[in-house]
């Protein structure tokens, strides 16, 4: 069967409460005509989000193992050891940092911005 691969970002701590960031491959099997598709996730309930413009959060926690599906806009995140990155919409990051020295967010473009969080159950890995 042929299949693809979709990459999202892992935001976890290290074992020293560091934040860092983790680029993850995850493998997609062709089923035919409805598209391809990864293994599931054990979802535990999904939350629709929407940032006001001059979003800006210090550095913090995520309250969960879960993820993020960017829908529109853009937002900066910052790890603690100072790590930078940028998503825009389409783009999903898997946030597990609930413990640590957390990441800082912020909003990049001065635009409500729209985002869907899925937690997710502990024994996805």
């Amino acid at each position: 069967m042929d299949s693809k691969v979709l990459t999202y970002t892992r935001l976890y701590s290290d074992s020293s409460g560091e934040s860092r960031f983790e680029d993850i491959k995850i493998g997609l099997a062709d089923r035919g005509a409805i598209g391809y598709l990864s293994a599931g996730f054990n979802a535990k309930d999904i939350q629709f989000r929407l940032n006001k413009p001059d979003y800006d959060y210090d550095f913090h926690n995520a309250p969960a193992r879960q993820f993020i599906i960017l829908l529109d806009g853009e937002i900066e995140i910052t790890t603690s050891l100072g790590e930078i990155r940028r998503f825009r919409g389409g783009d999903i990051l898997l946030v597990e940092d609930t413990s640590g020295k957390g990441h800082r967010s912020r909003n990049i473009s001065q635009q409500p911005r729209r985002s869907v969080f899925i937690p997710i159950s502990d024994d996805n890995t």
